[in-house]
């Protein structure tokens, strides 16, 4: 079982940065057994795959952030990293956060444990 909580979000202009956290607390199997995703939800619009992490380390991210955003990881306090950069207008919405056990694809289906999401929103 695995509980998760974004934190970081807030009203940011555009060209700016922000760095979201999740937290996890994990029953059961260790944390860094997970890999952990970031998906965006804006107003009116399906949720959409942001970046990911595999357990090992691994990274991939939408070509709509790739340059701009990081994803990092530190196992040994649980927690998950998105680091923003040159934020846009486009980039407002809820972010969630996400947790699997195993997968090779990337949809919103494909993560069993998500957090409650945070408000990221980009003025011009």
């Amino acid at each position: 079982q695995v509980q998760l909580v974004e934190s970081g979000g807030g009203l940011v202009q555009a060209g700016g940065s922000l760095r979201l956290s999740c937290a996890a607390s994990v029953s059961g199997r260790s944390f860094s057994t997970y890999s952990i995703g970031w998906f965006r939800q804006a107003p009116g619009k399906e949720r959409e795959f942001v970046t990911h992490i595999r357990w090992s380390g691994g990274t991939v991210y939408a070509d709509s952030v790739k340059g701009r955003f990081t994803i990092s990881r530190d196992n040994a306090k649980n927690l998950v990293y998105l680091q923003m950069n040159s934020l846009k207008p486009e980039d407002t919405g809820v972010y969630y956060c996400a947790a699997r056990r195993s997968g090779t694809t990337y949809g919103p289906s494909d993560y069993n444990y998500w957090g409650q999401g945070t408000q990221v929103t980009v003025s011009s």
